[in-house]
């Protein structure tokens, strides 16, 4: 598995929402400071996404997608020049009329907001800007298959709607995510850019695919023909961390994985990390996760 699906899977992302929302022509919705990552897409209609922060409002057409990592107060409008409606106040009054979907609606999206939970979340957020807009056609056609599929899911309600909308909805995440990241027309900082770069991408899916080997940093150079300390120093610069740190987190996310998920014993996942012994993996653990291995485990 190639690192950002690993990232990703380890993350536990789950939907905090996820389905279609309508936006009435005359209407300007004002949602607060968001948590988690939100991921929307215009299946039809057009709007304007006006970011706090942000130097100039942003035109979104049908197709269109955009994610906004946490940050600050954001509007969707048809019209910037009306009042503000407070998204709380009109999602209770949508849930009162049981449709988030208004019948005058003008702009239709569909998407989702999502909780990402682990250390690396920190890697991959710290990563974007804090608006990505997907407007190219690549973009829209790339995206079309999982709108049209969470079209169909909100509009038929079927028995099983709810979760294949959530799972939709991740996957156009993860669509988004990837068009980011190809895109070299716009630069990728952080743990993004790292993956871009082809020497500092193969040492990082060098650790990802043996977290378990006795990598140094001279090992780590020489994986992928760079001198230490030019190595050592681009990494920090792209990374924000070291590559012997980098290393240590990902390995403590893997053992939080494993204490989570299976049976194994102390020994078995420090062995299975690279650690000589299970006093040694778990003084690393507590200096990462905060907690030693078996209180981590229990709460």
């Amino acid at each position: 598995m190639d690192p950002l699906s690993e990232v990703l899977a380890l993350l536990k992302v789950h939907s905090l929402a996820a389905g279609a929302y309508g936006i009435a022509e005359g209407v300007a919705i004002q949602w607060p400071y968001h948590g988690g990552i939100k991921c929307y897409a215009i299946a039809s209609g057009s709007a304007w996404l006006e970011l706090e922060g942000h130097p100039e409002p942003i035109p979104m057409a049908a197709g269109d997608c955009f994610i906004l990592p946490p940050g600050p107060p954001f509007c969707i409008a048809t019209d910037l020049s009306l009042p503000r409606v407070d998204f709380m106040t009109l999602r209770e009054q949508c849930r009162a009329a049981e449709t988030l979907v208004p019948q005058n609606c003008s702009t239709y999206m569909l998407g989702g907001h999502f909780a990402l939970q682990g250390k690396h979340a920190e890697l991959l957020l710290g990563s974007l800007p804090p608006v990505i807009h997907i407007r190219n056609e690549d973009g829209k056609a790339a995206m079309r298959w999982s709108l049209e599929r969470m079209r169909n899911e909100a509009q038929q309600q079927d028995p099983g709607s709810a979760l294949i909308t959530q799972q939709l909805a991740f996957i156009m995440l993860i669509e988004a995510l990837r068009l980011h990241f190809a895109d070299d027309t716009r630069p990728v900082k952080g743990w993004l850019a790292a993956l871009a770069d082809p020497q500092m991408g193969a040492a990082i899916a060098a650790m990802h695919e043996r977290p378990h080997h006795c990598w140094t940093l001279e090992s780590l150079a020489s994986e992928i023909g760079m001198s230490r300390s030019v190595f050592a120093q681009r990494f920090k610069q792209t990374v924000g961390l070291s590559p012997m740190e980098y290393l240590t987190e990902w390995r403590m996310q893997l053992a939080a994985d494993k204490l989570q998920r299976s049976r194994e014993s102390l020994a078995e996942i420090a062995a299975s990390l690279g650690y000589e012994s299970a006093s040694a993996f778990g003084k690393a653990f507590k200096r990462v996760m905060g907690f030693p291995p078996r209180q981590y485990q229990r709460a």
